[in-house]
């Protein structure tokens, strides 16, 4: 969902970033489409990459992929040498509390923006609304200041807290709406490369219970 969330709020998305995600799923997510160029993902820790590799070849395969570049670094500082770069920059990165904080701040968002070529779409993980809810706001809020379109969606997934997760999707295009995807697989398509997304998923995920939905618009 973090994937196809925002490479299908894209119309060609050429040139892909995935921050964080070292298990190398978003990146398999992401070489799916195949108006893809080019996918670097930029991860702290070497160790994820490695033991992907060996433990969950699933996953880890996208890393053989011609398209597929990696690097070992912080990503708030890879940001900061690339301008208007990436169609899609995509941040799967671990819980705001510790090491990946920075992650879920304003001149985190600052950065993505400027990374971003015009038009360009990002996600990053935004927690669960049951437990999240004030969290969340803020960063809706912080998205909002940085990009002219900033929504939220969630999804259910039984290994996280609650059995769901959220997402932060945003765009620098103010007339795009990025609850409708902008490119579709078939179903035929749809059936072969995604086991949970559609089109009517992507949509729907954005549609929120009525208390979030007040408190995100307050």
């Amino acid at each position: 969902m973090i994937t196809h969330l925002a490479m299908n709020s894209h119309p060609e998305p050429k040139k892909v970033l995935v921050i964080g995600g070292g298990d190398g799923g978003v990146l398999r997510e992401v070489i799916k489409h195949e108006c893809v160029e080019e996918a670097i993902l930029c991860d702290i820790d070497e160790a994820v990459i490695r033991v992907s590799k060996q433990y969950l070849p699933d996953m880890s395969a996208s890393y053989q992929h011609p398209k597929v570049k990696t690097h070992i670094g912080d990503g708030f500082k890879f940001l900061a040498d690339y301008k208007n770069t990436f169609d899609v920059i995509i941040t799967d990165s671990s819980d705001p509390d510790g090491p990946a904080e920075s992650l879920f701040q304003l001149p985190y968002f600052e950065l993505l923006e400027g990374a971003l070529r015009e038009g360009g779409v990002i996600t990053t993980q935004a927690e669960n609304q049951w437990l999240h809810i004030d969290l969340i706001q803020r960063l809706k809020q912080d998205c909002g200041k940085t990009f002219p379109v900033a929504e939220y969606a969630y999804t259910t997934i039984p290994t996280y807290p609650s059995g769901q997760i959220g997402f932060m999707v945003c765009c620098k295009d103010a007339t795009r709406d990025v609850t409708k995807p902008l490119r579709r697989w078939s179903e035929e398509e749809e059936d072969k490369l995604c086991r949970y997304y559609n089109a009517k998923i992507h949509e729907a995920s954005f549609i929120l219970p009525t208390f979030a939905r007040k408190k995100l618009s307050a």
